[in-house]
Parts: structure tokens; C-alpha cells; sequence
């Protein structure tokens, strides 16, 4: 990797982490902190270097068909961008969505960013400790999902026509990816991978191996009696029966002559000390609790529509494109033929 001079002055003492071409001599330099983009010398500009640090609130992309723009948001400190030819927008979007998920702490020292998919309106990154989720037009956000790899206990996928879920299952709740068929097989394995490599597993049989003897272990530990039963005292029975009758009859007797006395019923004391206790009686109405099954399974249907939407929408979205271009390629033909008819004609009027 050559690093230019000028680029060289601009580092600091930071380590080049991610290099990326451009056109001609121009290049993407990515460091932990910030993306340098370097210009070189041309005819009507001399060599120069931009620097855009890591420590944006949100990232974004507009494509055209020669050039794209990526804008890093900086919140009250307004918005940057540069731009790169289309065809070396991923390239040069992985490293800095690394380095912006670093700064914001969502990625921690010593974990690599292996994969970045971005699928219409969802974006994946993939980590060595976990998967990074965010939905919406811009490519980062503040607002995004991670389910870390310790969590996860199963892996399987759903497949559909024209694009497929990727299903993790967590100690939490179940979490769905979902991905067009082109790339499912490519995010599955990526991702399946990552997990293995996490738990130390060398294929999806030992990780589901290790996962049936943590679930073994833990129903184990739950299941577990007192070997010890508690003696029964039995020396005071039967020497008090003879007595009770008597005690009955006195206390009923009492119990009579002292509602006559006053008036009200003696357990009214009883009925105070119950009412202060703040237990309520069964008659009292209780609101049902909210099932959290049902509630996550709700939640999973709602992700799943919105993803549903995302990818028709991104369906949508490359069949306008692929009429655009069409369009543009028979206006092509039309204006050359046009060409040619005058150039025939000029040849028609010299004879």
C-alpha cells in the first residue's frame, strides 16, 4: 500500500486500518478515528486531503449511475460528504460504518466488523460478537437492533419466493433477518459463521450439541429436591380434645353475649385489620396481565411486515432503474440513427 506524503502528514501517528482505490491515484484511507480521502494532482486542481471523523450520528448514501455520495451527519455541527465512483461505494462504506460503530461504542476494542449488506431500507452489519441492525432511508442511525452472539441458541432459516428469513433464536425472543434470495445464502453463512467461531463450535452440529447440553444442565439444576423429610410432632395429640367442647361453648357463649351488648358483630376488628392489610378480596376486579408470548409474536409480525414492505418497495425500486436504463439505451439508438440519417443526407446533397 503506497501512502502518499501528504497523507502521511495528515495520519498523525494513526494507523492506516483500511485502504481503498478510487480512480487514477485518488484514494480512501480509513483509520479507527477518521476517513481521509486523498485527490491527487489533476489539471485544474492540486493534490489535497479530506478528513471526516468517525464520530457521526448518522451515515448516508445517495447513488448515481457514475458517482456516489456518502454524508456523514454530525448533528448540530451540520453534515459532510464526498464522493466516490458507484462502484467502489461498498467497498469504501464497510470500513467507515466499522469505524463509526467503534466511536459510538456500539462495537467494542478487539471486535472486527466482518460483513455490511445494505438491503433497501436495512442495513446489516455483521461483527465478530454480534449482528447490527438498522431500518431506514439512511444507512446508520442512532436508532438500531443488535442481538449479541451469546444470546443465540439455534439458527434456521425461512424461505420464500423472492426473499427469505434468517431465524435466530435468543434466550430472549426469536429475531428474523430478512434478505433477498441473491444474497440470503451469503448473510446465512456469514452470519452462521460468526456464531460458531463466538461459541467455539466447529459446525452447526456441535453448536447444536452444546446448546441441547446447556438446556439439559439448567433443567437439571432447576429439577432438585430435599433429601430430608421434616418430623411430624404428634405428643400433644388427643390431650386437649376432652377440653375443646367446654372452650367452644364458652367462647360461643361470650362471642353472643358480646354482639348483644353492642350491637354489631364481633368480627368487625378482624374485618378493619384485613381491609388496612392492602390485599384486595377475590371479588375485586383484577386487570389480566399482558402475555409476553403474545406480545412478542406480535412484534415479530409487525418487523416482518415492515421488512415485507422494504423489500417490494426495493423490488420496485430496481424495476423503475431497469426501465430508466432501458429507456436510455433505446434513446441511444434512436439519437444514433439520427446521426446517421443526416450524415446520409449530407452525402445525398454532395451527389
Amino acid at each position: 500500500m503506497n501512502v502518499p506524503a501528504l497523507v502521511q502528514s495528515s495520519l498523525g501517528g494513526e494507523d492506516v486500518a483500511a485502504h481503498v482505490p478510487l480512480k487514477g491515484e485518488d484514494a480512501v484511507f480509513v483509520t479507527p478515528t477518521r476517513t481521509l480521502v486523498f485527490t491527487a494532482d489533476g489539471l485544474l486542481s492540486d493534490e489535497s486531503v479530506e478528513e471526516f471523523p468517525h464520530d457521526a450520528e448518522g451515515v448516508d448514501v445517495s447513488e448515481g449511475r457514475r458517482k456516489a455520495k456518502v454524508t456523514l451527519d454530525y448533528g448540530l455541527d451540520g453534515e459532510e460528504s464526498f464522493s466516490v465512483p458507484s462502484g467502489k461505494l461498498d467497498d469504501v462504506l464497510h470500513p467507515i460504518l466499522a469505524g463509526v460503530l467503534n466511536a459510538a461504542d456500539v462495537t467494542e476494542p478487539g471486535e472486527t466488523v466482518k460483513r455490511t449488506y445494505r438491503f433497501s431500507e436495512l442495513t446489516l452489519v455483521v461483527t465478530s460478537d454480534r449482528v447490527v441492525k438498522h431500518i431506514g432511508a439512511a444507512v446508520w442511525g442512532t436508532e438500531y437492533e443488535e442481538i449479541h452472539y451469546e444470546t443465540v441458541t439455534g439458527i434456521d432459516a425461512e424461505e420464500g419466493n423472492v426473499s427469505s428469513q434468517l431465524v435466530l433464536e435468543t434466550t430472549a425472543r426469536t429475531q428474523r433477518i430478512k434478505a433477498p434470495n441473491e444474497q440470503f445464502r451469503d448473510v446465512r453463512e456469514t452470519v452462521a459463521d460468526a456464531v460458531y467461531a463466538y461459541h467455539d463450535a466447529a459446525n452447526a452440529a456441535e453448536f447444536e450439541r452444546m446448546n441441547v447440553d446447556e438446556d439439559a444442565g439448567a433443567a437439571t439444576d432447576e429439577v432438585s429436591f430435599d433429601s430430608g423429610v421434616d418430623p411430624i410432632d404428634t405428643s400433644g395429640v388427643g390431650e386437649d380434645d376432652a377440653a375443646e367442647p367446654d372452650q367452644s361453648a364458652g367462647a360461643d357463649a361470650g362471642g353472643s353475649d358480646a354482639a348483644s351488648a353492642t350491637g354489631e358483630p364481633t368480627d368487625g376488628a378482624d374485618g378493619d385489620e384485613f381491609a388496612s392489610s392492602g390485599f384486595q378480596t377475590a371479588a375485586a376486579k383484577v386487570e389480566p396481565p399482558i402475555d409476553p408470548e403474545e406480545l412478542d409474536a406480535e412484534l415479530d409480525d409487525l418487523e416482518t411486515t415492515i421488512e415485507e414492505l422494504a423489500a417490494a418497495l426495493a423490488e420496485q425500486r430496481e424495476l423503475a432503474e431497469r426501465q430508466r436504463e432501458a429507456l436510455e439505451s433505446q434513446q441511444a439508438v434512436i439519437d444514433a440513427q439520427r446521426e446517421r440519417l443526416a450524415a446520409l443526407r449530407d452525402l445525398a446533397d454532395d451527389a
